[in-house]
C-alpha cells in the first residue's frame, strides 16, 4: 500500500514540475519578444484639440479618507480641453470620506472647476465592477478613464494618451504603467515595486507589441465607452472586472495599447496582511476569468494558436499557485522514500527557473539608472514570492469552486505615504488563520531540510528557502500585527 501510495506521489510530482516548467517557459517566450520589439515605442499622432475625443475621470471611491483629496487635486491639474473633460467621483463610502470629498468639492467649484460629478451610492452592490458600471450610465463621453485612490496622474496624462484613440477608431484599450510613491518606505514596498516593475517594464510591453492578450490593470487605463458597450459592460462577475472586460472586448477583436513611457504613481501597502489580502483577491479574480473564458477562448476564431496559449498562461498566472504548493508539499516526502533521483534532473528546473528573475532584472534595468541598487532587494521578493503561495492556492481554489455571489470585494488599505519615516494611522487586527498555516509549513520546511541534509542534498537550497520564506514572512507579519495593537497613534512599518 505504502508503495502506490508514492508511486502515485511521485507520479504527481512528476505531472507537476512537467506543468510548471511549461508554464514558466510562456515567460520565456515574453522575453524573447521583449528583446526584439523593446525598441518599437508607439508614435503618439498628432491630434489638434478639436479632433480629440470626450474623456470622463471615473474615480471609484470607498472609505479613502486619506487619499481621495490628493486625487481629486490631481484631476483637477489635468490638462485637456474643457469642455471635452468631465470629472465624475462615483462614491460608496460608509465613513468619513464623503464628508471629505463634499467639503473638497466645495473649495474646488469655488475656484472655478465645475465639471465634477460626485455620485454616492447607497449600496456597494457589485464593487468596484458596480460602482463603474454605475458610473456608466451617466456618462456621455466618448472614452471613460479609470483611477484608483491611491493614485496621482500627471498633468499630462490625457495629452499623452488620448490622441491614440483619434488614430485608431478599433482601440478599445489604451494601459499606461504604473509607477510608485513609497517604494523605499519599507522591504515590502520594495519587493512589490519588482514584481509591478517587471509586469509593466517588460511582460505588458511584450504583450502590446506582440499583440498578444493584454488586460487593463485596473487603473491608469482608459477605454473607449463603444468597446465596453460592445464587450457586454462592467460585470461583477469576478474579482477581477478589468482582466474580464479585457477578455471579453479582445476576442471581439477589438485593439489594445500598453505605453510604458507614460508612469501614474501610486501607492503600494507596507501591511504584509494587506499585501497577501491585496493577491489573494488578484488571485480569486484571474482564475474566475479562467474559469469563465477558457472554452471561449480556446474556441476563439480571431485568435492564433500562439494568442491561445499565451492568453491560457495569463488567466492561469495564479491558477499555477496549488501546483507549487503540492510540489513543495510532496518534496520531503519523496525525499525520505529515495524516490526524486527518478524524476526529471534539477537541472532543467535550474535553466527554466532563471526566467522569473530575469524578467525582474530586465524591468529593473530598463526603468531604472540606479537599477543594480533597486535589485539588492531581490531576497525579499523572493521570499515574498514564495511565503504567499499557501494564500494565493486558497484564493484559487475559492475562484475555482467558490460561488461569486459570496465573495467579498476587500479592498486594500491606503495611507497617503510619501516619505520612509511616515506613520499610518491603523485600528487594531487579529492574526489570519492563514499566518497560523504559513508557522506549520515552516516546519515541515524544517523537516523536509533535515530529510534533504540526510538523503538528497542537492535540495537543501529548495527546503531552506521555503523555510525561510515562510517563517519569515509570517513572523513579519505576527511582528507587524503586535506592533500596530500596542499602539494607540500612527505607527511607523518596518
Amino acid at each position: 500500500m505504502i508503495g502506490v501510495i508514492l508511486q502515485i506521489a511521485a507520479a504527481l510530482y512528476l505531472v507537476g514540475s512537467l506543468f510548471l516548467i511549461a508554464f514558466v517557459s510562456t515567460f520565456g517566450v515574453l522575453v524573447m519578444i521583449y528583446a526584439r520589439k523593446r525598441h518599437q515605442h508607439p508614435q503618439q499622432p498628432d491630434i489638434a484639440d478639436d479632433h480629440l475625443l470626450s474623456v470622463t475621470v471615473q474615480l471609484p471611491i470607498y472609505n479613502e479618507p486619506h487619499v481621495v483629496e490628493r486625487l481629486l487635486e490631481a484631476c483637477t491639474r489635468l490638462d485637456y480641453p474643457a469642455d471635452k473633460l468631465c470629472i465624475q467621483i462615483i462614491d460608496d463610502s460608509t465613513d468619513c470620506t464623503t464628508y471629505h470629498i463634499r467639503a473638497k468639492l466645495h473649495q474646488l467649484k469655488s475656484e472655478g472647476f465645475h465639471n465634477i460629478v460626485h455620485l454616492h451610492r447607497s449600496t456597494r452592490d457589485g464593487y468596484k465592477a458596480g460602482a463603474l458600471a454605475y458610473g456608466l450610465q451617466r456618462t456621455h463621453t466618448d472614452c471613460v478613464v479609470i483611477f484608483d485612490a491611491d493614485f496621482v496622474p500627471q498633468a499630462d496624462f490625457l495629452r499623452c494618451t488620448m490622441p491614440y484613440f483619434s488614430d485608431n477608431p478599433q482601440l478599445a484599450l489604451v494601459q499606461t504603467r504604473w509607477s510608485h510613491l513609497n517604494v523605499d518606505y519599507n522591504w515590502l514596498t520594495r519587493a512589490q515595486a519588482l514584481n509591478i516593475d517587471a509586469h509593466f517594464g517588460v511582460e505588458q510591453v511584450a504583450r502590446s507589441r506582440g499583440k498578444l492578450p493584454m488586460s487593463m490593470n485596473g487603473t491608469g487605463g482608459i477605454w473607449r465607452v463603444e468597446a465596453i458597450e460592445d464587450a457586454g459592460g462592467w460585470s461583477a462577475a469576478t474579482l477581477t472586472e478589468d482582466l474580464d472586460l479585457s477578455y471579453r472586448a479582445y476576442m471581439l477583436g477589438w485593439d489594445f495599447l500598453y505605453l510604458v513611457d507614460v508612469a501614474v504613481p501610486g501607492e503600494l501597502t507596507p501591511l504584509v496582511q494587506s499585501y497577501k489580502t491585496q493577491q489573494a483577491r488578484w488571485a480569486t479574480g484571474s482564475t474566475q476569468c479562467l474559469r469563465r473564458h477558457l472554452f471561449t477562448l480556446l474556441a476563439c476564431n480571431r485568435c492564433s494558436p500562439l494568442e491561445k496559449l499565451m492568453g491560457l498562461a495569463h488567466l492561469a498566472q495564479y491558477a499555477v499557485q496549488p501546483v507549487i504548493l503540492a510540489l513543495f508539499l510532496l518534496t520531503p516526502l519523496l525525499i525520505g522514500a529515495n524516490q526524486l533521483y527518478h524524476l526529471p534532473n534539477l537541472t532543467v528546473f535550474a535553466l527554466v527557473g532563471v526566467i522569473p528573475p530575469s524578467v525582474i532584472a530586465l524591468g529593473q534595468f530598463e526603468l531604472y539608472d540606479d537599477w543594480r541598487k533597486r535589485l539588492l532587494y531581490f531576497p525579499v521578493q523572493f521570499m515574498a514570492a514564495v511565503a504567499i503561495v499557501l494564500s494565493n492556492s486558497q484564493a484559487v481554489l475559492t475562484g475555482l469552486f467558490g460561488q461569486t455571489h459570496t465573495q467579498v470585494f476587500k479592498r486594500t488599505p491606503k495611507f497617503h505615504l510619501t516619505h520612509r519615516k511616515q506613520t499610518v494611522d491603523l485600528q487594531r487586527f487579529n492574526t489570519d488563520r492563514i499566518t497560523i498555516g504559513e508557522l506549520f509549513l515552516t516546519a515541515y520546511a524544517l523537516v523536509g531540510l533535515f530529510l534533504a541534509c540526510v538523503y538528497a542534498p542537492g535540495f537543501i537550497p529548495y527546503m531552506l528557502t521555503y523555510a525561510l520564506s515562510f517563517g519569515g514572512f509570517a513572523l513579519w507579519n505576527l511582528y507587524q500585527i503586535w506592533w500596530i495593537n500596542r499602539k494607540s497613534e500612527g505607527v511607523q512599518l518596518k
